[in-house]
């Protein structure tokens, strides 16, 4: 009996025909024809004309990502048969539906088009808009959902981190292992039914989807809160975006801080009528002093909070305040819940402006406002309606009278009708009157807590809550009186700040932005797909103890931490396993604490200089240093751990050139080294053999280095060859056509596909592929390390100085911009960023640990 030609087995009902990894179309024989790379994956011919290709004959995989050779005619690829069969039997029988496309070059049969089923394909984004965010996504597997909320009918979320990372992308984002973060919703992806029966969106694809589809104005304000969180201190930092299977939503992770103001300010009788005593003013004016100066920059950058609610403060391990930003989103999001329930009969005073229950407070103005975002008819007096930096000292004074007068403050606030400006309305209320009245009030509960002593305080803290915006003082105005109970004025020696301008009309304002509307339903459907993206960067995260180097450079705040134990000029650095570790002119390879900063092994087994190590991070991790004698010893990392080596290997010799000279790993597989006899060695980690030797230096390889499948390797001879992981094949070389004096590469650093190579003669030259992008002189002599971390470029030398230098990208091509410099006593031999500090290595045998303040 012969089978129906549509006949399929019962066991594929359902199964998803095989598609290309770039375009999403099932394979067939015409257009979407599968070829089988040399990594063994399988990409569409149309695809692999179009992928670039970075250096000659070379093109990477789109699955693994390995650089691998590619013939100049994709056809000769050998097709992957299995796949076109699989294909086939799947597309046959599915049934045309409405989306059945007649393809113009499909196949003709009896003299007609057949038509060819193309799956649900989801509106693209563009590749410049994937490669800017895809660093920022966060992994999948590192956060997890610990408590859910609920305030004011709107859902709090908090995180917790599964495992430790350090992000690369990102300085200083080092995430450790049960720490909390803050989780801010920014959207949702959700699959259709029908979609879902032909594709199913990867991790990443989800993330970049929502993120996409953001309205305009919420780009805007994402990125003025982002770029805030960048550049502001004490302000909590942002992570990057989180995907959660379970409730389908895009989170935004944001750095979470333990403790809030309810619990840890002035531990007082909150019924007390006492006074408070001096040690109770200085704790207030310190407090007060810090969150001024927070909200002062954040101003600069063009960002109003809003609404100052004591969950939107914590502090760090040094009783330091800091904003938390998720905490401000989220009190936002609150204040309109509260307005979108809000019943349209609701006159203009509404009660509880200071939403007592979370004590939050806002501003008459930015009330107003909101009214008006959420369509409540307010007489045409919009124009009365100015909310700007000022709307935050209104919020911040409430908050010190709080803090200071304790729960009949909140009470007096429930009593309040708010009022929005200071004028008659059409029914006779004479609001002016009620808000003196409610303000008399205030003074009297200030008087009877601070005493005549304390008179300016109360007198600007009333001028702060003016109705009128116009009236209030700026905010460094409070942050000079506060200092007063901090510092007596005949002891203080701070210079004069700045004069602050008022900018009521500017900035961005967070409780009335587009983000804080975002409020997600409570019922068993999603809501709309909200979205967030921006275009500049996350923020850089902190979370060391003390502070970030480049900060610290930037403010001119820098301190160093002296590591002493070598008894020669230091050679190299590698950080793993919890550890720093370090080689020398000595002979010994020496462990370091990353915790303290102490010596905790050392490695005892070279008889001659160690020049290079690096650290392998395996199941069973490894310390590699070779000396110049060309023995290469491997040292347990594991501790503890013996002094001697488990293995030894050794090098041929040659009594012309002089031994090792650089060292890279590739993962847990090969072991390379740079050496005197102008060779790049490949060791195999496996057994311990001598794999390859590649040749094309004209003098000793100086500089090693292993990126996305390429090794780099600088030699001497002023060249930078470029070789492929696969199979140890030259793949171009940089700097051979230049003519005149050569200068020696002496240092590597590579981050994507952007190389930073150190010379001798001070430059540094920033390639991309096998294009020069840049040369800047960055050192009055030779630079013998180079580091690249984020948008940072470190580089140290002959002229005992470390410069700090910031990479940006626009139209017109790469920017290095000088951030700073740190004057070291001797020449510096190695750098190694990690955590906000710098590790230096210097020739007079000590090891420097430069932090900011």
């Amino acid at each position: 009996m012969t089978r129906p030609a549509k006949f399929q087995h019962p066991d594929m009902e359902g199964a998803e025909p095989p598609e290309c990894p770039v375009c999403l179309q099932p394979y067939d024989a015409v257009s979407a024809i599968p070829r089988v790379l040399t990594c063994g994956h399988t990409t569409c011919e149309a695809c692999l004309k179009q992928l670039p290709n970075p250096f000659p004959s070379t093109i990477r995989c789109t699955v693994c990502t390995l650089l691998v050779k590619f013939p100049n005619c994709p056809s000769s690829l050998p097709k992957n048969l299995d796949l076109l069969h699989f294909s086939s039997v799947l597309q046959h029988g599915i049934p045309a539906k409405d989306n059945t496309v007649t393809s113009p070059s499909s196949p003709l049969k009896n003299g007609k088009n057949q038509s060819v089923l193309f799956p649900f394909s989801p509106k693209l984004w563009s590749y410049e808009f994937y490669r800017k965010w895809k660093k920022w996504i966060l992994p999948k597997d590192c956060f997890l959902i610990d408590k859910v909320g609920l305030e004011n009918d709107v859902e709090v979320v908090y995180g917790k981190v599964l495992k430790s990372f350090e992000s690369v992308y990102v300085l200083g984002c080092f995430l450790r292992e049960k720490e909390n973060v803050g989780l801010v919703n920014v959207g949702a992806f959700v699959d259709s039914e029908d979609d879902s029966k032909f594709f199913k969106s990867s991790y990443e694809s989800r993330i970049v989807t929502v993120l996409n589809g953001m309205a305009e104005e919420e780009r805007d304000e994402l990125r003025i809160i982002l770029n805030a969180a960048l550049r502001v201190s004490y302000v909590g930092k942002a992570y990057g975006f989180w995907y959660n299977e379970d409730d389908k939503c895009v989170y935004m992770v944001w750095e979470k801080f333990a403790s809030d103001l309810i619990k840890c300010v002035l531990k007082k009788n909150e019924d007390s009528e006492e006074r408070l005593r001096n040690d109770e003013m200085s704790g207030l004016g310190m407090l007060g002093m810090e969150i001024c100066e927070i909200l002062s920059h954040l101003h600069l950058q063009g960002l109003v909070i809003g609404s100052m609610s004591v969950s939107c403060f914590g502090f760090d391990d040094f009783g330091r305040v800091y904003v938390d930003l998720s905490e401000v989103l989220n009190t936002g999001r609150r204040v309109n819940k509260k307005m979108q329930r809000a019943r349209k009969g609701l006159e203009v005073g509404l009660k509880n402006n200071s939403l007592d229950e979370n004590l939050a407070f806002i501003s008459p103005e930015m009330f107003l406002q909101l009214l008006i975002k959420k369509g409540f008819e307010l007489d045409g007096r919009k124009s009365r309606c100015e909310v700007g930096c000022a709307s935050d000292v209104w919020s911040l004074a409430c908050l010190l009278v709080w803090l200071i007068v304790g729960r009949l403050f909140v009470e007096e606030m429930g009593s309040l009708h708010f009022v929005v400006n200071a004028i008659k309305d059409e029914r006779g209320y004479d609001f002016s009157s009620l808000y003196l009245s409610w303000m008399e009030k205030v003074a009297a509960l200030l008087d009877s807590r601070l005493g005549l002593e304390c008179a300016s305080l109360r007198e600007i803290l009333c001028r702060c809550l003016e109705c009128d915006p116009g009236n209030r003082p700026v905010i460094t105005e409070l942050w000079k009186c506060l200092r007063e109970f901090v510092i007596k004025p005949q002891f203080d020696m701070v210079l004069s700040l700045k004069p602050e301008v008022k900018t009521e009309k500017s900035g961005h304002f967070v409780v009335i932005g587009e983000l804080c509307r975002m409020v997600k339903e409570m019922d068993k459907e999603l809501t709309d797909v909200l979205q967030g993206e921006d275009e500049n960067g996350i923020a850089n995260v902190d979370l060391s103890v003390d502070g970030n180097i480049v900060e610290g450079v930037s403010r001119d705040h820098v301190k160093c931490i002296e590591m002493k134990g070598h008894l020669d000029c230091i050679t190299g650095l590698a950080i793993g396993g919890g550890f720093l570790f370090s080689s020398s002119y000595d002979k010994l390879v020496l462990a370091w604490s990353l915790q303290d900063f102490t010596h905790v092994h050392s490695f005892k087994g070279h008889e001659h200089r160690v020049m290079a190590l690096v650290f392998v991070d395996g199941e069973q991790p490894f310390c590699i240093s070779g000396d110049n004698e060309g023995v290469i010893c491997i040292w347990d990392a594991s501790f503890p751990s013996t002094e001697v080596p488990i293995k030894k290997l050794y090098e041929k010799k040659d009594w012309r050139y002089s031994g090792i000279h650089a060292m890279a790993v590739s993962g847990t597989e090969f072991l390379y080294t740079g050496s005197g006899d102008k060779l790049v060695k490949a060791w195999s980690l496996q057994d311990y053999t001598l794999s390859c030797a590649m040749s094309g230096h004209k003098s000793v390889v100086s500089s090693l280095i292993v990126c996305n499948g390429v090794l780099y390797s600088g030699s001497w001879d002023g060249t930078v060859r470029l070789w492929s992981l696969s199979d140890h094949s030259p793949l171009t070389v940089l700097g051979e056509d230049k003519i005149g004096n050569v200068s020696s590469v002496l240092s590597l650093s590579v981050e994507h596909h952007s190389l930073y190579v150190g010379h001798e003669n001070g430059s540094i030259k920033i390639w991309r592929n096998d294009i020069l992008l840049k040369s800047i002189q960055a050192q009055k002599g030779a630079v013998f390390s180079v580091s690249k971390n984020g948008k940072w470029l470190f580089s140290g030398g002959w002229d005992k100085t470390v410069s700090i230098q910031e990479i940006s990208e626009n139209d017109d091509g790469i920017e290095v911009t000088p951030v700073g410099s740190i004057a070291c006593n001797s020449t510096i031999t190695a750098l190694v960023y990690w955590q906000g500090k710098l590790f230096v290595g210097q020739a007079d045998r000590t090891i420097k640990v430069h932090h900011g303040e």
